[in-house]
């Protein structure tokens, strides 16, 4: 567990590899929120970490999902049946996909197969729908005297909110404000790139959602994909030309028959120069492993969103 100050630590949930998916405990007067929950496996670890923090289940009041991925919200329904005092505050989309996780396992399964849905997952339980919060825009979460503001921040998902946490002027983010790996930090600071991982990317609304943060004036950014990040303007400018850039690679080959490649080996390319010149000294090779499943899933996410705009334009 690592503790960030103000009452603020991330648990490594242990998914896909070490550093690579956070949840967040925030304590204020001996009352606790979960900001995420990671998948069914990482509970355990989150339990440990209410114990390290010298708390009891009994102590939690919140869960506060910002979107129902399974790498975030996997575990949600287990922990839940954990807490005896917590409410889970969902956006009003997600929320009836964690009352009835039946449409989420189904279409993870789809994409995954039933044998890596219980790797990597495990079983999805629903969370009773007498204690879920829907959070509309702007709902605000009391933790014991501490307002936690949750708003509407589509882009990745429409079904994702961002969560301002005025105390420590910071927002957990989820996948909102992209990925930054700690493999990838140098003296320059964090390197960070988007996620247009399927089904619901959004260029326009990831370029609103990302300004209306910045308009909080956030001295930090806590990501679930890996940790706190301080250079926030920097990287806001630096995810804002990445997406265009994802975009255009998109359009140039979108008519090619093997469109998924082209995308990935561009997006790949794309993502080793960015590293190279922000003073990462990995080989090439490490850096598209290190990224090869974002690589896989931002691919996806640009064809869904080609594929769509097709239809419409």
């Amino acid at each position: 567990m690592i503790d960030y100050d103000d009452g603020i630590y991330a648990i490594d949930t242990g998914f896909f590899r070490p550093n690579f998916d956070a949840a967040y405990l925030v304590v204020e007067n001996g009352r606790a929120a979960f900001v995420d929950t990671g998948t069914n496996y990482a509970v355990p670890r989150l339990l440990d970490a209410l114990a390290e923090a010298n708390l009891d289940v009994g102590d939690v009041d919140y869960v506060i999902l910002t979107h129902v991925h399974l790498d975030h919200a996997g575990g949600a329904g287990a922990m839940m049946a954990k807490l005896p005092n917590a409410r889970a505050v969902i956006h009003p989309r997600g929320a009836p996909h964690m009352i009835d996780p039946s449409r989420l396992i189904a279409g993870a399964t789809a994409v995954y197969g039933a044998e890596e849905m219980e790797r990597s997952y495990g079983p999805l339980q629903p969370i009773d729908a007498s204690c879920v919060d829907v959070a509309e825009d702007n709902h605000t979460v009391d933790l014991a005297g501490r307002p936690l503001l949750c708003i509407d921040a589509p882009g990745h998902a429409r079904h994702h909110l961002v969560v301002h946490d005025a105390k420590s002027r910071a927002f957990f983010t989820g996948d909102t404000f992209g990925l930054s790996y700690r493999e990838f930090d140098t003296e320059r600071g964090p390197y960070i790139l988007p996620t247009t991982s399927p089904v619901q990317f959004e260029p326009a609304a990831l370029h609103a959602s990302i300004d209306r943060m910045l308009g909080f004036d956030p001295q930090q950014m806590f990501l679930t994909h890996f940790g706190r990040i301080a250079d926030v303007r920097r990287c806001a400018a630096d995810l804002h030309g990445q997406i265009d850039r994802m975009v255009e690679i998109a359009r140039e080959h979108a008519h090619a028959e093997d469109r998924h490649d082209r995308i990935k080996d561009a997006l790949g390319s794309l993502y080793v120069g960015r590293t190279m010149a922000h003073g990462c000294t990995l080989p090439s090779a490490e850096v598209r492993e290190l990224l090869a499943m974002d690589i896989e899933l931002n691919a996806q996410g640009l064809e869904v969103w080609l594929d769509k705009t097709s239809k419409t334009s």
